[in-house]
């Protein structure tokens, strides 16, 4: 093969490329464009995974601390 057929197949690799990463980002739906609706129905959603996530015991007393010793 010449230089310049491989040379032109590189670039029309390279801008193949370029045009489909293009077009994948932008035909990607948008995740923060949302509805009042769904935003809100969401948003509590998120609210009740931190708290049941985060939550801790409240009858537990973790004031007091335990002496943190090294190991070694």
């Amino acid at each position: 093969m010449s230089p310049r057929i491989l040379i032109a197949l590189a670039v029309a690799g390279i801008v193949a490329f370029g045009a489909g990463m293009l077009i994948w980002v932008v035909a990607q739906p948008d995740a923060t464009t949302e509805t009042p609706a769904t935003a809100a129905s969401s948003g509590a959603a998120r609210q009740e995974h931190r708290e049941r996530f985060f939550g801790s015991d409240p009858d537990r007393d973790v004031r007091g601390g335990q002496e943190m010793k090294p190991r070694w």
